[in-house]
């Protein structure tokens, strides 16, 4: 394990948070054993902890015709184009678990469009990365492909607010230095 710093920022000590938040980062220490730092560097403004998480709980936990899984590979190719180390890396152990493949992960990072997943899945990563870069540039002809693979709207609206969202926690992980917990590395690498 390293004593590097996790954030550029400082990181506030759990018994001095607002206790809705020590709350919700002690479930997720429970769960997963260890607390994912960005838990810690996002708990320096805890007005905009709780908007990012509600957020981000809005876009990956609500029903969706897009998988858990899939939703993860949004992510993880969202934050490749951006260059986001933290995200690559934690959401690559959250996309081998919830993909339950210990190399999808590193597949979708290094070039979706080589990795071992369907059709359907590479037109979505195509399309996450073009709005992550060149927003500007989306037009009907995305869509159309997107629906040829059995895209809805809601799905389409689904795909670009995941890798919008991402593309803001990027910039802020990249910005803060957030560094990746060493635990993240092994997740999801073992197949059981």
């Amino acid at each position: 394990m390293t004593d590097k710093p996790i954030s550029r920022f400082p990181v506030p000590e759990l018994k001095d948070l607002p206790e809705d938040i020590a709350a919700r980062i002690k479930d997720v220490s429970d769960k997963s054993g260890f607390i994912p730092n960005v838990f810690l560097v996002l708990a320096h403004r805890p007005d905009e902890f709780r908007a990012f998480m509600a957020y981000h709980d809005a876009l990956m936990e609500r029903p969706s015709n897009l998988t858990i899984a899939e939703r993860e590979m949004i992510v993880v190719a969202t934050s490749t184009v951006n260059q986001c180390q933290y995200c690559v890396v934690a959401h690559g152990a959250i996309l081998r678990i919830r993909a339950k493949n210990p190399l999808i992960a590193d597949q979708v990072a290094l070039n979706f469009r080589k990795a071992d997943i369907t059709p359907r899945q590479k037109a979505m990563l195509e399309f996450a990365s073009k709005v992550s870069a060149r927003a500007y540039e989306v037009g009907e002809d995305d869509f159309d492909t997107l629906k040829s693979h059995g895209f809805t709207e809601e799905d389409i609206w689904d795909i670009t607010a995941i890798t919008a969202f991402f593309g803001m926690s990027n910039r802020i992980a990249n910005v803060t230095s957030m560094r990746p917990n060493d635990e993240f590395y092994m997740l999801g690498r073992t197949q059981k």
